[in-house]
C-alpha cells in the first residue's frame, strides 16, 4: 500500500474511532438553568453494566424499566467525573452545593442520557422525545421524554423527584402532565 493510501486508510480508521467515542461521552450541566457544563466520558466497564440493564427487555414495559434503572447507572457515573453527586431530589435539599440541579438541567442531562442509549441500539421499542414542560412561570417543571415506536404512547422520564444514581420515575405523559410524583415523595419532601 501507497503512503496516500495509508494516510486516507488511518484517517478513516480515526474518523471511525471519533465516531464511536463520541458515543461514550456526555456534556452535562449543573448549577440551575444549566449554568455550567461537563463533558463526562463512560468507559466501557461502565457501558457494559448500563446495557444490562436492557438484558430481558423483550416488551415496551420492561425496556421502560431497563431506560429508567441505565439513566440512574449514567447519572451515578457522571457524578464520579463531576460535581452532580452532591445534588438531591428537589430543588432545596441540596441547597447552594456546586453541582446542584433544577428540573431544567435534569431534563437536559436525561435527554442526552437517552440519546446515548438510543445511538448505542439499546432502546428498541422507544425513541427520543423533545423535553416537555407543564405548569407555568413559578410552578414549571420540565422532563425529558420517550415515545413508543410506530405511533405508541408517549412518556415522561423524570431524574428531578430523587438523588442521582437512582432510577429515573417514568409515567404516562398523560399523568406527569397532571401532576405526577413517584410514590413516597411529595412536594413538600422534594420542593420546587
Amino acid at each position: 500500500m501507497n503512503v496516500a493510501a495509508r494516510l486516507v486508510a488511518a484517517a478513516l480508521l480515526a474518523g471511525a474511532h471519533a465516531a464511536t467515542a463520541a458515543a461514550d461521552e456526555a456534556l452535562i450541566c449543573f448549577n440551575y438553568a444549566c449554568k455550567d457544563t461537563a463533558v463526562v466520558e463512560f468507559d466501557e466497564a461502565e457501558l457494559k453494566q448500563v446495557h444490562g440493564q436492557f438484558t430481558d427487555a423483550t416488551t415496551p414495559e420492561a425496556e421502560r424499566e431497563a431506560v429508567a434503572r441505565a439513566v440512574g447507572f449514567l447519572y451515578f457515573f457522571a457524578g464520579q467525573r463531576s460535581p452532580v453527586w452532591r445534588d438531591r431530589g428537589g430543588n432545596y435539599a441540596d441547597g447552594e452545593v456546586e453541582g446542584r440541579m433544577d428540573c431544567i438541567d435534569h431534563s437536559t442531562n436525561t435527554t442526552t442520557f437517552l440519546e446515548l442509549l438510543e445511538r448505542r441500539g439499546w432502546m428498541r421499542f422507544h425513541g427520543v422525545g423533545e423535553r416537555v414542560e407543564r405548569g407555568r412561570l413559578f410552578s414549571a417543571h420540565w422532563t425529558a421524554q420517550i415515545v413508543e415506536r410506530d405511533g405508541g404512547a408517549p412518556f415522561a422520564v423524570d431524574t428531578w423527584f430523587l438523588d442521582p444514581g437512582e432510577p429515573a420515575s417514568i409515567f404516562t405523559l398523560g399523568d406527569w402532565l397532571d401532576g405526577a410524583w413517584p410514590e413516597g415523595r411529595s412536594f413538600w419532601l422534594n420542593g420546587r
